[in-house]
């Protein structure tokens, strides 16, 4: 035997790796309407740039027939390439192979390629199809989803993390996601869940399908575990690129400002977009539309929690994290789920300095028994921790409404501010001139004459008074009160003033967010 034998063994190696758990179940895999873990990757990287990372390795586990089994690559293919020639690392389950289950080799590959990532401060994503952990491994795969966990964790903040659903992610398999930034899903082939219909069925009595359970319709709309849905694998896949390319390698570095030529940043649509009516509905989603560069907003948990919209967009080339008030639901108001949706995305885009611009239309915290019983208290605190707590340029424009405690909560200058405008119809209070006037002039209305038309009088009154940007502004909690026609002029003019801001938060070893 000489070099070119040996050489000719490992290509016969590498090609018995490729092939994952064998033609049969490459063609169940095709049956199912899903690619295979390295079809996955070669659409998700740019042409002939993935790199494999350690193909060879196997598990040691004897028990339950296990030394008889082949299970190549360990039911997982690792490695690092590049997206729109960014470097990436990534990781892809194999579900050809033990139905992708995570053994305690599979998970020391995840946790070898997760270091790596770390060490060059480049963005990890996760390709996940798996049915769970390694039962005939026993002790040893939950180890394996602990050393994923961990790094999960303890690089939160330090790279973009970004999870993709592409299959059945059961049982333990969901905590990794779950910690991660992002999580895409796609309709009809992806579920989370920590207990499986059968068991719910048999412990609860409940009977409910795999889809109903735990699809991407469900963790997109109702339980908020995911942030985007896609129709196919292939539009999942085309998401990551497009997440990517509005975010930066790591916490060191801000995300690439891309040109972009605007001859006029005049926005005169605006004043017919917001009704003057405080109480007529609009879509925030069109006023967004006008001020950010065009066709650059990208919405994040689009359809969870719609009383509030999140995403990023471009400003004149630069990546913005955009927080704001939707009137169409719920008239804008802030609830449990919509401030967690929003904490949530304004942590993300400061731990990546990604400069956070907040549309704020808001009557105040939504109210009931059920949001009290639920928690809105410590539910709504985590938008007041994550604006206080933020770093990066904070600009706020008050379009309408800003009432009460959600006032204060959606970055006012008193939790760190650094500009707030104001359109002219803004009525900024305590609360709404008619709820206002009801209380102040409870007396004068139940002696008047006519009680209604006392009523209106003073609801006026108070209005002038009070409900209008020029008070706010007299005493500093409103920069300036701008012409909404104006609106993207005056972001610009913010951005560039702000594009070097640093500021220091006091030594600790981390706060204690209201979870």
């Amino acid at each position: 035997m000489d070099i070119f034998d040996k050489i000719n063994e490992l290509y016969d190696k590498r090609r018995q790796t490729e092939l994952g758990g064998g033609d049969e179940r490459i063609e169940k895999q095709h049956d199912k309407g899903k690619m295979t873990a390295r079809e996955r990757i070669d659409y998700l990287l740019d042409d002939h740039s993935f790199v494999e990372l350690n193909p060879f390795i196997e598990h040691r586990s004897s028990d339950f027939g296990m030394n008889s089994n082949n299970a190549k690559g360990e039911g997982v293919v690792t490695g690092y390439g590049k997206i729109a020639g960014k470097p990436i690392y990534l990781f892809a389950q194999d579900f050809t192979v033990y139905g992708g289950a995570l053994g305690e080799m599979h998970g020391k590959k995840i946790a070898a390629v997760m270091d790596l990532a770390a060490k060059n401060g480049v963005p990890f994503i996760g390709l996940n199809d798996s049915g769970g952990a390694r039962i005939q491994e026993g002790v040893s795969s939950l180890d394996g989803y602990g050393q994923v966990f961990y790094r999960n964790s303890i690089y939160s903040g330090v790279i973009p993390q970004i999870s993709v659903i592409l299959g059945p992610s059961a049982g333990g398999a969901v905590y990794s996601p779950a910690i991660t930034d992002f999580v895409i899903m796609v309709e009809k082939t992806s579920q989370m869940f920590i207990t499986g219909p059968k068991v719910i069925e048999t412990v609860t009595g409940e009977k409910i399908s795999s889809e109903d359970l735990g699809g991407a319709h469900i963790h997109n709309t109702k339980s908020g575990n995911a942030h985007i849905k896609a129709e196919t694998e292939h539009e999942a896949l085309d998401a990551v690129k497009r997440l990517l390319d509005y975010l930066p390698a790591n916490n060191q570095e801000k995300a690439q400002v891309q040109a972009y030529e605007s001859n006029d940043n005049l926005r005169a649509n605006l004043t017919d977009i917001v009704p003057f009516n405080a109480k007529s509905p609009y879509d925030v989603k069109k006023v967004i539309d006008e001020v950010v560069d065009k066709g650059s907003f990208f919405e994040i948990h689009e359809n969870f929690a719609k009383n509030i919209v999140v995403g990023f967009a471009r400003i004149n080339g630069e990546t913005i994290g955009l927080i704001c008030n939707q009137p169409k639901y719920l008239a804008g108001g802030l609830d449990i789920d919509s401030s967690d949706k929003a904490a949530r995305f304004i942590r993300f885009c400061d731990s990546f300095n990604i400069p956070l611009i907040t549309f704020e239309d808001v009557t105040g915290f939504f109210p009931g028994v059920k949001q009290e019983h639920g928690g809105i208290i410590r539910h709504g605190a985590k938008i007041l921790y994550a604006y206080s707590e933020a770093t990066v340029p904070k600009i706020t424009v008050i379009t309408r409404k800003a009432y009460g405690g959600a006032y204060v909560a959606l970055n006012s200058k008193s939790i760190g501010a650094d500009l707030v405008f104001a359109w002219p119809n803004a009525e900024i209070a305590v609360m709404g001139p008619e709820g206002a006037a009801n209380i102040i002039f409870t007396k004068e209305i139940a002696e008047s004459e006519n009680p209604e038309q006392t009523r209106a009088e003073k609801i006026n009154t108070y209005r002038e008074k009070f409900a209008n940007p020029y008070v706010a502004a007299g005493l500093g909690m409103v920069d300036d009160v701008i012409d909404p026609r104006e609106t993207r002029i005056k972001l610009v003019q913010a951005l560039e003033m702000l594009h070097n801001k640093q500021e220091e938060r006091p030594r600790k070893k981390h706060g204690n967010i209201p979870l």
